[in-house]
């Protein structure tokens, strides 16, 4: 299954760059006195896209055949690339995997931001539920998504509503 090896290696090659990307704009945003919130939360998300990206790389080769509906769940993964990087360029030097609140800093109102609240988490969201069904792996699909949702719904956004709050609440006179 080329396609699989295709897949994982972009995959792979997409989150170290944006790993690298991370890094850099924390480095920023902490050179300007940003604060990070919910650290001790951050080593789930890492362990859910690798268990991710094992599992529907396991799964697929185990089922050995990609999906009738291959097209259609790799045009959804590729819409949700494009919501992604919509995101990330509109954050600009804001964009992180970590929760950082920049003093001094605005709430980022355009792009895909002036229509969701959370656009990244959506794309987030739509890939990792559409990448592994290209490979028929269902049961990462459904697991993995369901892990990311309790993550995101019960610990993430959560804990950045939070510190936006607390930003304003310190921010205003």
């Amino acid at each position: 299954m080329v396609a699989l090896w295709l897949a994982l290696a972009w995959v792979g090659l997409q989150r170290l760059l944006e790993l690298w990307l991370a890094q850099r704009n924390l480095r920023w945003a902490l050179a300007r006195g940003g604060r990070e919130y919910g650290r001790s939360h951050y080593p789930l998300f890492f362990l859910l896209h690798i268990g991710w990206m094992l599992g529907w790389c396991a799964e697929g080769l185990v089922r050995g055949q990609l999906s009738p509906f291959w097209g259609l769940w790799l045009t959804l993964f590729l819409l949700a690339q494009g919501l992604r990087y919509w995101a990330i360029a509109s954050l600009g030097p804001y964009w992180n995997t970590h929760i950082v609140v920049v003093p001094g800093g605005k709430r980022i109102r355009t792009g895909p931001y002036r229509y969701l609240r959370h656009p990244n988490y959506l794309a987030v969201a739509l890939e990792i539920f559409s990448l592994p069904l290209v490979f028929n792996a269902w049961i990462t699909a459904l697991v993995a998504s369901l892990l990311n949702a309790a993550l995101l719904l019960g610990i993430r956004i959560p804990a950045e509503e939070r510190a936006l709050r607390l930003y304003e609440e310190q921010s205003s006179p």
